[in-house]
């Protein structure tokens, strides 16, 4: 097993690394910008060692910074987390070329999957369905018009390297599409350093589920089971659930099986999701993306199926097979994550970072929150917005549902405004609790939600 992980990340992602590091009896050492100096994983690491300025440019981006540290505390291993890093193939090569062990796919493995446009090609030949599209990457306004004429409008440009909803627009017709490919490349251009676009056609009222995979360096592949990720705003996720509700045993398979052939594809290793759009009539899917890395709700496959998706990952990092095979996998019960975002959805989701006054975590059997905050800890502006994970998992669906709401009630957290009650006007709302809702339900919702917690407030303020 690996000895010394250098974490090359922060906040909640950053701590439950830690964590499984520690039971695996390896050591670790945070990494920190001098904005997070006090942050929790900090505070628990075996070592921390401060990289930078806030600015994350100057700090988790700063590859130069992350080798220097990982190599001047012995560390033998990189586990870049989400986001920053941790889909950048030159960073995983410059890894390697340091003689550290980025606990992760290959460079040369992301920039086959992480590469959108290629990624489609890829899949096509290896027998998963994708969606009508572009061949390739669109290079010019022309070419995109041309393959729009093609699929046939509503279509949507997308940025090869793009991910977290950053880089995509949406064309009902030819006369929105110059504006917006302009906008997405810029956008991709300030998120990724790369304005490569690609096009397909525009699902209605799609499902957006994924699956989550593991592999070894042996060859041997295996999924733990799907989630519905489809409750988002403006492709942000809100709200996420697995399995997903309401597939045919025979669909869960296809997808399962799907999403290996998508992995073996690409010589895949480690952990990675890949992502599926769901037609209305719920038969028929087409491949989106492939994350090579940890989701952030990979919180809820764990405690559907027991497994320690980041352990596999130290595991695999380390030369070792997959302990389990895929009769091995078991899902047990319903599991439901709300992302807790320091966000007002009043103000048009604006971020609202600032100090934490005081917080209270639910609790109780089946339930899991993932932080990074305590009591008198900043959430600093710098980064993401979200500041809690709230996790529930019962036996049935329904059941996940109300112990979600029950843990809503009990979440506290004083200082700045969150989409906590937000999700707790979700698990009550018919769309979520019929099930099989669609990615643009929540948006379609948001105005009637908001002034039902607008009337709330009003009436607090009168009872005081």
């Amino acid at each position: 097993m690996l000895k010394r992980v250098l974490i090359a990340n922060r906040g909640e992602i950053a701590l439950r690394i830690l964590r499984s590091c520690r039971e695996a009896g390896i050591e670790t050492v945070a990494v920190y910008s001098q904005a997070d100096r006090e942050a929790l994983h900090v505070q628990m690491a075996t070592q921390a060692v401060c990289i930078g300025p806030a600015r994350a440019a100057d700090s988790y981006l700063n590859q130069t910074a992350l080798l220097t540290a990982a190599q001047a505390t012995g560390c033998d291993g990189v586990h870049p987390g989400y986001g920053f890093l941790s889909e950048n193939a030159d960073f995983a090569d410059a890894c390697a070329q340091a003689g550290l062990t980025f606990i992760g796919p290959s460079g040369a493995v992301i920039r086959r999957a992480g590469a959108k446009s290629a990624a489609r090609t890829i899949m096509r030949e290896a027998g998963v369905p994708v969606s009508p599209g572009s061949d390739g990457p669109v290079r010019s306004e022309a070419e995109a018009l041309a393959a729009a004429e093609r699929v046939g409008y509503p279509v949507m440009l997308k940025a090869s390297a793009g991910g977290g909803g950053r880089g995509i627009r949406r064309c009902a017709g030819a006369e929105e599409l110059p504006a917006a490919l302009r906008e997405a490349q810029a956008e991709a251009l300030a998120c990724f350093g790369d304005g490569e676009m690609y096009l397909e056609k525009l699902a209605l009222h799609p499902r957006h589920i994924e699956v989550q995979i593991l592999a070894d360096r042996q060859g041997n592949v295996v999924h733990l089971g799907d989630r519905d990720c489809s409750l988002q705003r403006r492709s942000q996720k809100l709200v996420e659930e697995a399995p997903a509700w309401g597939l045919s045993p025979e669909l869960r398979q296809e997808m399962g099986e799907a999403a290996v052939r998508a992995a073996r594809a690409v010589g895949y290793e480690n952990a990675g999701t890949v992502e599926f759009l769901l037609d209305p009539d719920g038969e028929h899917f087409y491949f989106m993306e492939m994350n090579t890395r940890v989701q952030v709700e990979h919180g809820i496959t764990e405690l559907v199926t027991g497994v320690d998706i980041i352990r596999q990952q130290l595991r695999i990092a380390s030369g070792l097979p997959l302990d389990l095979t895929q009769a091995d996998i078991r899902c047990t019960g319903h599991a439901i994550e709300c992302r807790i975002n320091a966000e007002d959805p009043a103000g048009g989701f604006r971020p609202c970072p600032g100090q934490t006054e005081f917080l209270h975590l639910p609790g109780g059997p089946g339930v899991r929150v993932d932080t990074g905050l305590y009591s008198g800890c900043p959430l600093p502006p710098y980064y993401d917005s979200l500041a809690a994970k709230v996790m529930a998992h019962a036996p049935t669906r329904l059941e996940a549902i109300r112990k979600m709401r029950r843990c809503l009630e009990e979440f506290a957290l004083e200082g700045f405004p969150t989409t906590a009650e937000l999700c707790y006007q979700l698990m009550h709302h018919a769309a979520f609790v019929r099930g099989g809702y669609a990615t643009d339900c929540l948006d379609a919702h948001l105005p009637e939600l908001l002034d039902f917690a607008r009337s709330l407030t009003e009436s607090e303020d009168e009872n005081a």
